[in-house]
């Protein structure tokens, strides 16, 4: 299956958002630029790509000034809900952001020289067919995850970083995230998008364009996995970026509100 057809709701689904979501110019403001207990905006560096900068209530972050971290909050708080639209829009902006075509080059190389799915063969060809795969498996884990599952089940695919308490409270925290996120309304629940998102995901590429040798039950579920374990180890970085961004400033960590 290939990803365009994935993204077709992204200009299919111009639909205009209800009154309610809808925020004012002085609140667009507001939300885009989030403060830090100290008052100083967050350290939210902006990059060209081609879908655009931030909206309200998303970012433009880089994990390592470079990887997309748009759908990370630092500093957060409530937020108001992201339409259909936004959801497909920032998903869009992370899987066709510049940085992405050099990752999945690199991906396709550790592959090809470990001979992962050997049905694939080597040399350009092999390469071509790997590089596909990583850049397909990914868009396609990251519009189940990130818009089309929250968009249906009115979830916000969003990461608030906890940014408070001691290293294992954080740590609990961002794994757990995994299976609990926030509803549109803000109210926590079961993570339906990222369990079932990433489950949906294995089975359309395991059984649509993965080697017919792989096209098991098993090989699905360990794919499913795969991704469950790896979104888990991206969560827990985003939740201590700010502090590893910190450190490679050289800057003191902002002080703790309250009590």
């Amino acid at each position: 299956m290939s990803s365009t057809l994935l993204l077709c709701p992204i200009s299919a689904q111009e639909e205009q958002p209800n009154q309610q979501e809808q925020l004012s110019a002085t609140e667009a403001a507001a939300y885009s630029q989030p403060k830090t207990a100290e008052g100083e905006k967050t350290d939210q560096s902006v990059s060209p790509n081609p879908f655009g900068t931030s909206k309200p209530g998303t970012s433009n972050d880089r994990l390592f000034n470079l990887l997309p971290n748009f759908l990370t909050l630092e500093n957060a708080g409530q937020r108001p809900p992201l339409t259909t639209q936004q959801k497909f829009k920032v998903v869009a902006r992370s899987s066709f952001d510049y940085v992405i075509y050099p990752w999945y080059g690199l991906l396709a190389g550790i592959s090809q020289a470990q001979n992962g799915e050997a049905g694939y063969g080597q040399g350009a060809a092999g390469y071509g067919k790997r590089y596909g795969v990583a850049f397909a498996d990914s868009t396609i884990e990251g519009l189940m995850t990130g818009a089309v599952l929250p968009s249906l089940l009115r979830q916000d695919p969003r990461f608030y970083q906890s940014s408070n308490g001691r290293f294992l409270h954080r740590l609990g925290y961002a794994a757990s995230r995994i299976v609990i996120t926030r509803s549109n309304s803000g109210g926590e629940q079961f993570n339906y998008s990222e369990i079932f998102g990433s489950a949906i995901s294995a089975g359309i590429s395991t059984y649509s364009y993965h080697p017919h040798s792989d096209r098991t039950l098993s090989n699905t579920v360990s794919v499913w996995g795969s991704q469950i374990g790896y979104d888990t180890i991206s969560i827990v970085i985003k939740e201590f970026w700010p502090d590893i961004r910190r450190m490679l400033r050289h800057k003191p960590a902002p002080e703790a509100v309250g009590p």
